[in-house]
């Protein structure tokens, strides 16, 4: 079993508790600042340019399994247009393919 000490839980929580800080800011500050078009536009690009850039190092030294998940995970992505379900299914097909 794992045991944690009392900094440990402390900080985890206080980590928690800033992070919610900052997202609730963020939501509050956007209600009360008009946005543009292309601000909305960018705003609504973010998810999957943070998902890129946490997959693409990953991607770029990684070998036939990891590029044929990618291109599950493309197809998906285009079929369903839903973030979530594309990266499970490139989970789960990478998996597979690292199996084989």
């Amino acid at each position: 079993m794992l045991e944690l000490g009392t900094l440990t839980v402390g900080v985890i929580l206080g980590m928690a508790v800033l992070t919610y800080i900052t997202k609730a800011g963020g939501l509050w500050l956007l209600g009360h600042v008009d946005i543009g078009d292309r601000t909305e536009a960018a705003l609504e690009a973010l998810p999957g340019a943070i998902i890129i850039a946490i997959v693409a190092p990953e991607l770029a030294s990684g070998g036939p399994a990891e590029w044929a998940a990618a291109a599950v995970a493309a197809g998906v992505a285009i079929k369903t247009d839903n973030l979530l379900i594309s990266l499970a299914a490139a989970m789960g097909a990478l998996v597979v393919f690292r199996g084989l």
